[in-house]
């Protein structure tokens, strides 16, 4: 076998029967990403397959487990960069480099005008094969993926605010009818290898001790025929026709209607992807790619693309990777795991810490309790055999990592322990006290509270140096945003020991300073209040609702509130004007959210509250009793009143947050913005969307919901500060969001 090895990312092997191999494989990486310099690799080795006779045909595969994540998208600031003052030209010649290496494979030195003497391409894909990676497949002339069941396979750009913009737009829009690839490409759907085959993602699934030799066999027996595709037929018509004509006509609009539904016309990438598609549909492939490119850069010099990028992929990353980590600290890694508290909170934390191979003591105080949490952790396993995301020796592996028990004797030789106790002061102490008396002074304890201040619960444990908050977000195992919160005297090896652990449960944390609320609730509370107060001055609860997700929520005030329980709000409520006393904002939501409670309409649990639900608790609509309570007046606010009411009761206290320095990263506050409560994802979070319209339009918006509404609305100082300099919050802060 002839080798050589002369690429950084990818390398060439040829053997005696004539097939070539190129192997992805980029140093100090996990996963594949494609850079510049490996687009330029990647052709220049299907240049040598085309132009070596020797050459018979070639397989694309991977020297990782996985075939490739997608993009380095800290290409596309390269790209920006590099083309100076007009970096819509560099960007679109960035991806027309890109379509024309993609070209290449896809035709393969074959005869332009009959379609023969190309050479086979296979794509061999060992695991999960993501974004460009899965692009990359799609121009080879077919795809066959091991039969691995942990691999992913799809296109999930629209996740982080793009489109598939090397080729796989245009590919699979001419592979599938727009309906049946609508998930794959507007909601990023990703498939096991079978699924990806059954929908047509992939040509054939085999055995991973046989990928390789069935490639070289597939290419040693494939026909011209075989390599020209659909698109580069003769006669080819786009699957549920062209959208001139009845029957494509149906099916754009029925796409566009299903978009709009789901998106609420907010997000560009679902709106240039859909525009890319369709103003492909009429034109020949090597048209439709120029027309992809096109609204590729479009999107790419979109404010809206550029902060979802920064924010989650860009900034996720880096604190996924530890940017909060303090300096110095050795690895924390943890052990073993003592979590105080079965209940679903406990159970959601002892499931995620053992899924991830961790040890854990599940303690409550009994055994009935302790077992029902374990009982709950085998029921969120049970869930995932049924949508196939485990089996059922790896259910039994991740159970035996869980001893559910009442004596804390049992939490000997834990090095990390996370309370999950009711959330009252009395019950947190003892629980510390109790469990401190058990551990090795070099163990940590964390308390996982949402609202009492770290540094006062503190005052429990024998060292409030190693006393940390790890604020997880329900259900643990669905919510992907731990809040880690400092107290005052919380020193550095708490806070690696949490930032660690949080990396070993494949979380991301943001680190905040201590205060009533933290970050993430300090905002959130707002939005709700301010949906709710609106319920009292007469505001058709339908349209504050609707106001709310037509400018991204995911779900509006009313519904959020059913979710985390109307007896919650009642009782923050309460512990709040305890707290604060003279000092709490006292607000007509209050007496709404009392007045519910003690009726019974406690939410969802109760199968009622501010919506109405029927016997398997689905919501059916609002509660007609709203109305009746708190009527609706005559006049209504313009909805960019309700809009701008909602956004700024949540934005000014991110600010707020930030300017006490309880927010010690903007970076921190947009993620968790997004990834905590859902913060208009378009916007790339609070932060972000201040940089998008400006602090002097941010300060206007304050100016004239203040004059309206009060002064919860009036702009900080930081802010008209930030205003008169003409900077954004990125520009001041220094942060990389700038960077796509």
């Amino acid at each position: 076998m002839k080798k050589e090895k002369t690429m950084t990312d990818f390398h060439y092997d040829l053997d005696a029967d004539g097939i070539a191999t190129i192997r992805w494989d980029v140093p100090d990486k996990s996963m594949n990403v494609l850079s510049m310099a490996g687009i330029g690799e990647l052709e220049a080795l299907i240049d040598k397959v085309i132009a070596d006779e020797a050459v018979k045909g070639a397989i694309i595969t991977s020297a990782k487990k996985d075939f490739a994540g997608g993009m380095d998208l800290n290409v596309i600031a390269q790209m920006k960069a590099e083309a100076g003052d007009n970096p819509a030209k560099g960007l679109f010649e960035g991806m027309m480099d890109f379509h024309r290496m993609s070209r290449k494979i896809e035709r393969a030195g074959m005869d332009p005008k009959t379609g023969r003497g190309g050479k086979p391409v296979v794509a061999a894909l060992p695991g999960t094969t993501l974004g460009i990676g899965y692009e990359i497949a799609l121009a080879c002339h077919r795809i066959i993926a091991a039969d691995n069941s942990k691999a992913k396979i799809g296109l999930p750009e629209i996740m982080v605010g793009l489109f598939p913009g090397g080729g796989g737009t245009t590919r699979l829009s001419r592979k599938m009818d727009l309906m049946t690839v609508a998930p794959f490409l507007l909601e990023g759907k990703l498939s096991e290898p079978q699924a990806a085959a059954k929908f047509g993602l992939i040509d054939e699934v085999v055995a991973s001790n046989e990928l390789l030799a069935r490639a070289k066999d597939w290419i040693l027996n494939a026909t011209d025929a075989d390599l020209v595709k659909p698109w580069d037929k003769n006669g080819f018509k786009m699957p549920g026709g062209e959208p001139y004509t009845a029957a494509g006509y149906m099916t754009y609009v029925g796409a566009v209607t299903m978009v709009h539904g789901k998106t609420q016309g907010v997000y560009p990438a679902a709106r240039a992807m859909l525009s890319a598609i369709y103003e492909g549909a009429m034109l020949p492939f090597d048209e439709a790619i120029r027309v992809e490119a096109r609204w590729f850069t479009n999107l790419l010099l979109n404010p809206s693309s550029s902060a979802m990028i920064n924010t989650l992929f860009i900034s996720k990353q880096a604190l996924e990777k530890g940017a909060s980590r303090p300096a110095g600290v050795p690895d924390m890694t943890v052990r073993k795991l003592g979590v105080l508290g079965a209940g679903m909170m406990g159970a959601g934390i002892a499931f995620v810490s053992a899924r991830s191979g961790i040890e854990v003591v599940l303690l409550d105080r009994d055994q009935a309790s302790a077992d029902r949490g374990k009982s709950t952790v085998e029921g969120i396993l049970d869930d995932g055999i049924k949508r196939r995301k485990i089996t059922e020796d790896q259910k039994a592996e991740v159970l035996g990592r869980v001893h559910a028990t009442a004596s804390y004797d049992d939490l000997k030789g834990c090095d990390l322990i996370v309370e999950a106790v009711f959330e009252d002061p009395e019950i947190k102490a003892d629980a510390t006290r109790k469990a401190e008396a058990q551990l090795d002074k070099s163990a940590i304890f964390a308390t996982n509270t949402s609202t009492l201040p770290v540094t006062e619960l503190a005052k429990a444990s024998r060292d409030d140096s190693r006393y940390i908050g790890i604020h997880f977000f329900s259900p643990v195992h669905k919510m992907a945003l731990v809040e880690i919160i400092k107290g005052k005297n919380t020193g550095d090896e708490a806070v690696a020991k949490a930032l660690d652990y949080v990396t070993q449960i494949k979380k991301t944390p943001i680190v905040v300073n201590d205060a009533r609320f933290f970050y993430a609730n300090r905002c959130i509370l707002p939005y709700v209040n301010e949906g709710i107060r609106m319920v009292a001055e007469g505001v058709a609860p339908a349209l504050i609702e609707n106001a709310a997700k037509q400018m991204g929520m995911p779900v509006g005030p009313l519904q959020l509130t059913d979710e985390i329980s109307i007896d919650l709000a009642v009782k923050i409520a309460k512990a709040s004007k305890a707290a604060m006393g003279d000092a709490y904002p006292e607000t007509p939501a209050d007496d709404i959210v009392f007045k519910m409670a003690a009726d019974g309409r406690l939410g969802r649990k109760s199968k009622s509250g501010f919506y109405a639900y029927d016997d398997k608790g689905r919501r059916t609509g609002l509660w007609g009793g709203l109305a009746e309570n708190w009527p609706v007046s005559n006049d209504q606010p313009d909805v960019t009143e309700v809009q701008h009411r909602l956004i700024m009761s949540q934005v000014l206290e991110a600010i707020g947050a930030l300017d006490e320095e309880v927010l010690l990263d903007i970076r921190e506050g947009d993620v968790a913005a997004i990834l905590g409560w859902g913060f208009m994802p378009w916007t790339g979070g609070p932060f972000s969307w201040l940089d998008i319209i400006g602090a002097p339009r941010a300060v206007e918006i304050c100016d004239t919901l203040t004059a309206a509404h009060g002064e919860r609305f009036a702009a900080p100082k930081s802010l008209r500060g930030l205003a008169a300099t003409g900077k954004g919050y990125y520009n001041r802060f220094g942060a990389a969001a700038d960077a796509a």
